[in-house]
């Protein structure tokens, strides 16, 4: 028997091992195994295919090991896998590696470390793992390679197990790379003192119990504690009385109490319950058929509620149905930062239903969540785009909320999946249905809907019937500053703030650039600070007082000298998130300010506290990047000010006005959300931007309209499908000359289709000079894969040419 298997690896294709007779009970598709690749490499990979085919070209080497007794991956996933490297132009193993998390790959270049808490008594350890130990606890550290040579076999999986079960070491990868459970100590009543006459007996005559008062003391508390807890940890016992471990010990001692070790989870969970305690409005009920209708006969919905309009509740209402249908729900987020409040209400309704899945979780916890929704008793889960990478068992609806945002599409590395077009996928593999939801749709969505491809359903109104916010323009051609630079604060924007203020409301300002400048010139002669890796300007950031390259992250001492002319005069151009921080401490004292941007919030929770600081009203005033923009609801906010709208309207990039449109409707939408005085306030050099009027009107069907009409005459999506490839090297010729030479082998085939190659705007990224490559192919399935299987065979070609060989050459499909 044979056995197509993924490793977490760039392989073009999937490589072919055979399955040795002792293992034939063991392999399952979806099962982890150990094998070895090339001399000494060795992976764990998932089988994707069990098969009586031998491999015509190559002989083929036994599998080393069975992982996993049972399936890690269901099939569902690992069709998505496939569909995702051969739509996005990348391995299957690329896929893996972004799906599972860290702690179900292992791969040669594994370390052990020692685990100096075990000591050094190896007395329990058989012959093998004493070896190691003993190695171990003079090394302190071995690679896989050296626990082989030590035990001379290329077997050694089950002992690393064994000694990783036993706490003798663990594996750096992750530190602790095989997922451990978190254990904790609780203390319980021994026999025969679990019943209650035995208890009434020892306190009332037990001489020695009542001479020790101090162990008396610890067990009445301890009955207390169980009682109101029914169960005691031992570290809050002992915290909760003031008592000692030794008079724990005492009791111990004295047979009357016992510890037990016990697996607990690492997230806590509410107990499972359902509680819906709202009504939806005439108008929300009637979308709510509508949607459900809609998902009767199209697989996919878009729902297009303006901000502000209920959509969550429809949501909720949704969840509801498929929860008591005994199906999976997948509730999608763009950003880790939205999930915190929609958690909040989502668990008040389902409870411990429900889990949260992102990156900013440990890797242990990942393990928990992904057992969790395999055995299917998580039934409803929040996430960012890898939460479709779960193992669902049954999943029956895939909400895919703010469908519009660029941040469901994954950059670097590949895969370069979208998560909202992979979400389709996935739900389409269990019959499940997709509903998107927006108050700004993106084009194509809008488009497919319009033309009959998806459901649509629309809810034009706020909830309460209330008003959007007006919007108003501030020209800041007429607002002369002294040293001509761009006005941060204008004094119709001021006035407004103080206003707000002074009513007990709350304000939102959005910048799209953090720091505090993002370049500064020589006012001399106009040398500008560069980083030396990348062609872009350097932006200081005050706080760290650090020059910084937003690019590659490189940080640099502030420049007090012009390094061409030597003067000592610079001028800073623009602003950033801290300098209007800043100038709004000086101008507001008394209220408190905060800032919402990259830089304020890394931690785990750090956006969680800083959004419920702000809906407990402890922050006037917030100042943001997008994060502040997307889906969030505060009932408090009056004003919202667009400081600098001509950034958002200059990009070289052809949904330039569709994605300023949506910021700046996204972010209007987060003002007046209870009451009809919300207002907008949009500082900009050129209020008459046919755009700009757009936005005021809050027409979203005529920006649409206009839209469409452009992307028809230059063929781009939604009438076409676009690639993207960049060409990267350290030499800009060589870099120049590969994209030229691709390029040149395409135009035979594809010539009408193809812009480029040329430079970007930022021609140098960490050292590596780009060139880029555009195709707007035309929405044809057949042409759209011939095309991709020759790109990647150029690929190859170009990369057999000894001079190109380094070039590294990046498939972006779908690129935003």
């Amino acid at each position: 028997m044979f056995a197509e298997i993924i490793i977490p690896a760039a392989l073009p294709k999937n490589y072919t091992w055979s399955v040795p007779e002792h293992l034939l009970e063991l392999v399952k598709v979806g099962c982890r195994v150990e094998v070895n690749l090339g001399k000494s490499k060795k992976y764990a990979g998932v089988i994707k295919r069990l098969h009586q085919e031998r491999p015509e070209f190559f002989e083929t080497k036994d599998i080393l090991n069975v992982l996993d007794a049972e399936p890690v991956v269901f099939e569902e996933q690992l069709k998505l896998w496939e569909w995702i490297a051969s739509y996005y132009m990348c391995s299957e193993g690329e896929v893996m590696a972004a799906a599972l998390p860290a702690h179900f790959k292992l791969s040669s270049e594994t370390i052990l470390v020692y685990n100096e808490e075990y000591g050094d008594d190896f007395s329990a350890l058989d012959h093998d793992e004493y070896i190691i130990g003993e190695a171990l606890l003079i090394k302190k550290e071995l690679t896989l390679s050296e626990v082989q040579e030590l035990l001379d076999s290329h077997n050694v999986y089950p002992v690393i197990n064994r000694m990783i079960q036993k706490k003798v070491c663990h594996v750096w990868e992750a530190l602790k790379q095989t997922y451990s459970p978190k254990k904790e100590t609780y203390v319980v009543l021994n026999k025969p003192y679990d019943e209650d006459e035995q208890l009434e007996k020892l306190l009332n005559e037990d001489k020695k119990l009542q001479r020790a008062e101090k162990q008396m003391e610890l067990l009445l508390s301890y009955l207390h504690f169980m009682r109101t807890d029914g169960e005691v940890i031992k570290a809050e016992l002992l915290k909760k009385s003031g008592a000692s471990d030794s008079q724990l010990k005492g009791l111990i001692e004295k047979k009357i109490l016992r510890l037990e070790k016990r697996n607990i989870d690492r997230i806590k969970y509410l107990p499972k319950n359902v509680t819906i305690d709202f009504e939806l409005t005439g108008i929300q009920q009637n979308a709510f058929e509508l949607v459900k209708e809609q998902l009767q006969t199209k697989a996919v919905c878009l729902f297009h509620g303006v901000t502000s309009s209920g959509k969550t509740n429809i949501y909720i209402r949704l969840i509801e149905e498929f929860i008591k249908q005994g199906k999976q729900v997948l509730y999608m987020l763009p950003e880790i930062a939205l999930t915190s409040q929609v958690i909040r209400r989502l668990q008040k309704h389902f409870g411990g239903y429900i889990g949260i899945y992102h990156s900013k979780f440990s890797q242990n916890e990942r393990v928990e969540i992904w057992n969790k929704v395999k055995n299917g008793e998580l039934r409803v889960i929040l996430g960012a785009r890898s939460s479709v990478f779960l193992p669902y068992q049954n999943l029956g609806l895939i909400i895919c909320d703010e469908e519009h945002d660029s941040s469901f599409k994954q950059q670097e590395p590949a895969p370069r999946y979208n998560g909202r077009d992979a979400a389709i996928y996935f739900a389409s593999l269990f019959g499940a249905k997709t509903l998107l939801g927006s108050g700004t749709p993106s084009i194509e969505s809008y488009y497919n809907a319009t033309t009959g491809k998806y459901g649509l359903v629309e809810l034009l109104q706020r909830f309460g019937d209330l008003k959007l916010p007006a919007i108003q323009f501030v020209d800041t051609r007429s607002i002369i500053q002294k040293d001509k630079s761009k006005i941060i604060l204008s004094p119709a924007l001021i006035e407004a703030v103080k206003e707000v203020i002074d009513r007990g409301k709350q304000v939102i300002l959005f910048q799209n650039r953090r720091g505090y400048a993002p370049y500064q010139v020589c006012s001399v002669c106009g040398w500008i600070p560069q980083c030396k890796y990348c062609d872009v300007s350097l932006t200081y950031h005050k706080l760290s007082n650090k020059l910084v390259c937003h690019y590659c992250g490189t940080t640099y001492p502030p420049v007090h000298t012009c390094a061409a002319c030597g003067s000592d005069k610079f001028v800073q151009r623009n602003f950033g998130t801290e300098k209007i921080e800043e100038q709004l401490q000086e101008i507001f004292p008394e209220a408190k300010v905060a800032r919402m941007d990259i830089d304020t919030v890394k931690g785990k929770n750090a956006h969680d506290l800083l959004i419920q600081q702000f809906e407990q009203k402890r922050i006037d005033i917030l100042v943001g990047t997008q994060m502040v923009v997307k889906g969030l609801d505060f009932d408090n906010v009056d004003l919202v000010g667009i400081l600098d709208a001509d950034g958002l309207l200059h990009f070289a990039d052809f949904r330039v006005h569709e994605r300023a449109f949506q910021l700046m409707e996204q972010v209007s939408g987060r003002a007046g959300r209870k009451e009809e005085t919300g207002k907008v306030l949009v500082q900009t050099s050129q209020p008459q931007h046919p755009l700009l009027q757009i936005v005021q009107q809050h027409d979203y069907k005529m920006m649409f309209t206009e839209e469409l009409k452009k992307r028809k005459e230059f063929a781009y999506p939604p009438f076409s499908r676009i690639i993207h490839i960049t060409f990267k090297h350290k030499i800009k010729e060589v870099v120049e000359r590969a994209a030229v030479h691709y390029t040149n082998t395409l135009r035979n085939k594809y010539g009408n289709y193809i812009v480029g190659p040329a430079e970007p705007v930022i021609g140098r990224i960490r050292n590596q000079y780009l060139m880029e490559l555009l195709l707007k192919l035309p929405r044809d399935g057949k042409t759209i894969i011939q095309c991709k299987k020759d790109l990647l065979e150029q690929i190859a070609i170009l990369h057999q040419d000894k001079s190109f060989r380094s070039v590294t050459v990046v498939a972006d499909v779908d690129a935003v």
